[in-house]
Order: C-alpha cells, then structure tokens, then sequence
C-alpha cells in the first residue's frame, strides 16, 4: 500500500538532537542528571535570557543525548506559561536537519503551522538555523536546527569553561524513540505521515483483562474492570526518529493508564524518552547503586522468560537469566539471536513523590539485533506503571 511518506519529500532530519524540559525546581534537576544519571552540566542560561526569556535553564549532556531544563524566572516566559498548564514535562522537541530552509518550506507547503520564520544566528564558528512549529502533541512544540560551523549550543545558552558534574559513566548513546500518549491518536498519526512525511513502523493493542490471571482475586479485578491501550509506531523514513502513539483502548477507557496520564498531564504529551546503553547490566547496576529507583517488574515475568525466548525465536541470550532478574530488566525480541533489553525508571511524580513532578520518565535500552518494540515488554510496562498508578492512588 502507497502511503503519504512514500510520496513525500523527506524533510531532512538527521536526529533528535535535545528535549527542552520545563521544570518547577531545576536545582533538583541538575543534581538529578548530574548525580543520578552521570550527565555532565554543559551550559547555563546568559542574563539576557533570564531577563527577557524570564526562564533560568541548564543543559545536560551524555554521549549524544542533550536535556535543556528550564524554570520560570518570573513570569510571562515560556517556561511559566508552560507550567501553568502542566506539571514538569517535554515543551520541545529539537531535531538535528540538515537545511532549515528547504526543512521550513516543505513543512509549510503540507500544511504544518511555525511559530517561527527561520531565524539565523551566528557566533565565531558558524551558523545556526532554526524555526518552531506546533504539534498535536498538546503544548510541545517541535524545533528544527541547521549548524554550519556553530559552536554554541543554542542562543542564550553559554557554554561553561569546562563541564560540571558526570562523565557519563553508564555509556548513553542517543535517544532511541520517545513516545506519546493521546486521548485520541489517529489525528496526531495521520499529521505525522502528511505533513512530517512518517510511516507506519509498528502496532500492536491489548487489554489487561486477555492475560492470565494468577489467582482468582486479580481475575475479578480485571473483569471488572481492566485496562488497555493501543500502540502504533511511526517512524521518519530517513533516519533513526521514531515515536511511539498511545490511546486508551476500550473497556474501562477511563482507568487506562494512558488516560491517566492524560489527566496527571492535563493533556496529551510524551510520556516517555527511550536513552540507548552500550551495556544494560553494569548501567543499571550503577544506576541503583546510586539510588536511581526503577518500575518493578514481578517474578513471574522471570518464571515465564525461558519460554518466552524459545517462543519468539530469539534462541538465546549472551546474558545470565538470573542476573538479568536480579537486575529487573526486560528481554524481548523475534528473531534468532536477536533481541533488545529495557527497563523503566520511575516516573518523576513517583520519583520526587509531588504530582508537580509530572508523569514523564525514561527508558534505558540495549539493542542487540532488534529494531523493535517488544510486545511483550510492552505489556509488562504497561501493566508495571498501572500498579505504580493505582499504589499511589492516581488511578
């Protein structure tokens, strides 16, 4: 079947190159990627910023992966108005392209909407391009930068002499997928394949209630009540981009836990940043050891794992099962010898234990062969953060 993207210009994008990250508290911000995570601090806001973008922001780096975390300094800025609406959560997506200009006409002419002209600006290396469209993505906006030479990281943003904090000790890479959740995706989806030129990569749904139940207790809780989503990946046909679009899937729309991020949220988001590790194992371990708490997966996913592997295909795994248990991180794949493992931190609400923290977490992902999604990790998350929903009393 013909879609959208196969007839379309592709736009350029190379990466996602930064998620801007508007925060209430981004003292509690730097020590978490600089203390947890093993970010190092790049760069701070100029006090031209702070006066006329009435924001105080800080720029975290690890491998390729770049967080901007931004507070209100006052109000009126983007940031504050942000967070008037929502809790802590992604304001904007930065994407890496290779021509601004031609990037901005093409979206234009299908019917994307700037906030922006391209603007240009210039240090003493180069240039930088850059412009702004909304989204359907609820307040998130999506940036798209041109670097010829540049040095800096963005207008407003000085780099400090020599980098504060970690060094990356858990070997990030760069962002894998982010993804999204909707009270309704298909218009998101059918924006992403016509004006962003996306296709289709992946899909899967399901229901809480289809899987078996370990005593008869969370059988009747299921009946009743249950919960379930539908998941469809759309990709950019060029390069490594892809987003995962999540709705809520009838029965018990309103107990889905993508419905109740909606309403932690107050809106449609992202939900989720996935963050490539050269090794899983010794990434998390260090991660724990430093207090990084995770979503806790239950033993009977460890009790069915073997099976699992032999039922997909995957054979084998280089790893030790029980340290993979011991560890909490998810197996998934289909193919021989071939497969990814993930695990899931805490959402920040969860995190800091203040809802104003947002529902916003990331994923931590080693891909060994696998280019997927994981069905079955997927439901395991899924069902992992409507535990920690219901423990909390948000759903």
């Amino acid at each position: 079947m013909t879609t959208a993207a196969d007839r379309l210009e592709p736009l350029g994008i190379v990466r996602i190159e930064a998620l801007h990250y508007y925060v209430h508290d981004l003292a509690r911000s730097r020590r978490f990627y600089t203390e947890k995570l093993d970010f190092a601090e790049v760069a701070r806001s100029t006090a031209a910023l702070e006066a006329e973008g009435r924001q105080r922001s800080a720029v975290f780096e690890a491998g390729q992966v770049r967080i901007v975390c931004s507070e209100p300094a006052g109000e009126g800025g983007r940031a504050w108005r942000y967070l008037r609406k929502h809790p802590d959560g992604v304001g904007t997506v930065v994407f890496e392209v290779e021509d601004a200009a031609r990037c901005f006409r093409l979206l234009e002419e299908r019917g994307g909407t700037p906030v922006t002209d391209v603007q240009e600006h210039q240090d003493d290396g180069g240039t930088l391009r850059t412009f702004n469209i909304t989204t359907p993505l609820g307040d998130t906006t999506f940036r798209f930068a041109e670097r010829k030479g540049y040095r800096g990281i963005y207008p407003g943003l000085d780099r400090l002499e020599a980098p504060e904090g970690g060094r990356n000790a858990f070997g990030f890479g760069q962002v894998d997928h982010l993804t999204q959740n909707f009270q309704t995706m298909k218009p998101a989806l059918l924006w992403m394949e016509h004006v962003l030129g996306f296709e289709e990569f992946w899909e899967v749904q399901f229901h809480t209630k289809d899987a078996t139940a370990a005593d008869a207790r969370r059988q009747a809780l299921q009946a009743q009540k249950g919960s379930g989503l539908r998941s469809i990946v759309m990709k950019d046909p060029r390069s490594p981009v892809k987003f995962a679009n999540n709705e809520p899937w009838r029965p018990a729309f309103k107990s889905s836990q993508i419905n109740v991020f909606n309403e932690d949220h107050r809106g449609d988001g992202i939900q989720h940043a996935a963050l490539t590790v050269e090794d899983i194992l010794s990434a998390v371990r260090g991660m724990r050891a430093r207090g990084v708490e995770f979503m806790p997966t239950p033993a009977s996913y460890y009790e069915a794992l073997p099976e699992r592997i032999a039922r997909t295909g995957i054979g084998r795994i280089d790893e030790d099962v029980r340290t993979v248990q011991e560890l909490e991180i998810l197996v998934d794949g289909a193919g021989p010898h071939s497969y990814l493992l993930q695990i899931f931190l805490r959402d920040a609400a969860g995190l800091y234990h203040e809802p104003a923290a947002g529902p916003f977490f990331f994923e931590i992902i080693q891909r060994k062969g696998d280019q997927g999604f994981g069905a079955g990790n997927f439901r395991a998350l899924f069902e992992s953060i409507e535990r920690e929903q219901v423990k909390e009393g948000r759903a």
